[in-house]
């Protein structure tokens, strides 16, 4: 007897939501949403609309909604258009999911309410004055799949105090960080790329090491795969610091053993394990001795 009402239910919320947008089906069958209609401050942009993904956020769709507090964006998105949040002074936080692959130019310019931003880890590129004015943010992570940050990306943001990166480093336009005199641009030891010594400049700002208050297992760049000799990855973490290697072969009922002692000369180093090809599985995981 519940059934029948909690289906209805379902089906009344998502035609509500369904109203809150216009949009267009690609060819592909998927949804590009073209503009936000709806009146609520906190929005949560839905993975389908009409049975099909939201796959993109056209441009301007978000263009000036100035009553727009917060977004997440859902993992069914891989794109976010130019100017798609261009102008929304009210918004203080954004989620981006894991799937979203680029940011338009200007998609979050002038957002002067923006305090809080979680990129996506498949996010590559950040699009010309992405992030532009947003006068109040005070620090952003930079994921290790980005590989190029256009002109301007960070322009004016008068508050930033700290741009973290955990990947190599990226390809940088003119002035980045122009006119953020307070930034540090702040990068993991064992990554690549970056001026040397600290605190040479990148794009127009000082760096330094980011000191983790844990060791971690760089998964990008070279280091991170199967060599000749056995299965490899780097380790970051702080300068002259011993890490213990443990490894198992089963996460339900986990037997750790240590496997190699490494010390962080420079606050990074390379472990190899030659003895991975004996298993049919193998895991990793890291602990100060």
């Amino acid at each position: 007897m519940r059934i029948l009402p909690l289906l209805l239910l379902l089906a009344l919320s998502a035609a509500v939501q369904a109203e809150d947008y216009t949009y267009t089906t690609n060819s592909d069958n998927t949804i590009t949403i073209t503009s936000y209609t709806g009146t609520n401050g906190a929005v949560t942009i839905p993975s389908t609309l009409d049975g099909l993904p939201v796959t993109s956020i056209g441009d301007g769709a978000f263009f000036k909604r100035a009553n727009l507090t917060s977004v997440t964006i859902p993992n069914s998105v891989t794109s976010i258009g130019i100017s798609a949040f261009f102008m929304c002074t009210s918004l203080t936080s954004v989620t981006i999911g894991n799937s979203v692959t680029s940011l338009g130019d200007r998609a979050f310019s002038t957002c002067s309410s923006l305090t809080s931003i979680t990129i996506g880890n498949s996010v590559t590129s950040l699009g010309v004055q992405a992030f532009n004015q947003c006068s109040i943010l005070t620090s952003v992570t930079i994921p290790s799949s980005v590989t190029s940050i256009g002109n301007q990306a960070f322009y004016l943001c008068a508050a930033l105090t700290g741009a973290y990166f955990k990947g190599n480093a990226p390809s940088v336009g003119s002035d980045v960080f122009v006119f953020d005199n307070n930034v540090t641009v702040y990068y993991l030891p064992g990554t690549t790329g970056w001026p040397t010594p600290p605190p040479a400049l990148f794009g127009g700002r000082p760096t330094a090491l980011w000191a983790l208050p844990y060791p971690l297992i760089l998964n990008n760049g070279q280091g991170f795969d199967v060599q000749t000799n056995g299965f490899a990855f780097i380790i970051s973490w702080a300068t002259n610091i011993s890490v213990v290697v443990e490894a198992c072969t089963d996460l339900v009922n986990p037997d750790w053993s240590p496997v190699a002692t490494n010390t962080l000369t420079g606050g990074s180093s390379y472990f190899s394990d030659p003895d991975w090809t004996n298993y049919p599985s193998r895991f990793y995981r890291l602990r100060s001795p």
